[in-house]
């Protein structure tokens, strides 16, 4: 078990405090037969001395709002599950993704989890590029079961709300992640009669907003991930450009 309270002391910082931390000890008290307390202690200490966001706090982030979605419509479909599940392992690598999983169960476990305070956690530590690639995971996950439903759809936008991710960006990456005919549009903010030097302009504003590198501070485990946004946006302006001829 040093490895795992290795990585919690290494990668986490102030999630460990606020109610984020107060989950994580919900979680890490139905452990406490597997961990020495000097580990968790360590842990903790380590973990309580850095306050700008770590890619752990990310990834505890990325946990509880999953949590939160998945649990959104009464259920826990193993879909989305698996979904978590395999995003950890592409991002981490499959030792650090079962550890990151095994956190996970015990917060889906958890019924006392406010959403409102875990995204005012979030939002007074983490930038808004940050924000931004929360939300794009979160739609990964209620679509990994083949659709979104209302009431995912609906916990996301408060989700959004409490992170002050703006009603643009939220229909950006929604989007994303559903084939009407104008999508394209949505994703790059404009609307459908949009001029082409408007839309020239919007392409270049969302390339600068959605730039992988606007979370180099996370390490390149999320940069990857940051990727799929940005694609999307290249894809949404070849698709317009085709379109119109240009």
């Amino acid at each position: 078990m040093a490895n795992f309270s290795k990585w919690l002391g290494a990668g986490l910082g102030w999630t460990f405090a606020g109610p984020i931390g107060g989950i994580l000890g919900f979680v890490l008290g139905s452990f406490v037969d597997e961990f020495s307390e000097s580990e968790l202690l360590d842990a903790n200490k380590n973990a309580g001395k850095k306050q700008s966001t770590q890619s752990g706090d990310f990834e505890i982030s990325l946990l509880v709002l999953a949590a939160i979605v998945i649990k959104a419509d009464g259920g826990v479909d193993k879909r989305e599950l698996d979904f978590v599940r395999s995003s950890f392992v592409s991002m981490y690598g499959k030792e650090r993704a079962n550890h990151a999983f095994k956190l996970f169960k015990g917060i889906i476990s958890n019924n006392r989890i406010s959403t409102r305070q875990v995204c005012m956690q979030i939002n007074r530590h983490m930038n808004h590029p940050s924000r931004l690639q929360l939300l794009h995971f979160l739609f990964g996950v209620a679509k990994a079961d083949g659709m979104v439903t209302e009431k995912e759809l609906q916990k996301i936008n408060t989700i959004a709300g409490y992170l002050n991710i703006n009603q643009y960006d939220f229909n950006s990456i929604k989007a994303m992640f559903y084939n009407e005919v104008d999508s394209s549009y949505k994703i790059l903010e404009i609307k459908k009669s949009a001029s082409n030097e408007e839309l020239k302009k919007a392409y270049r504003r969302m390339v600068k907003k959605y730039h992988p590198d606007k979370l180099q501070n996370l390490g390149p485990e999320h940069v990857k991930g940051a990727e799929d946004k940005f694609r999307e946006v290249q894809r949404a302006y070849e698709h317009i450009q085709k379109e119109r001829g240009l």
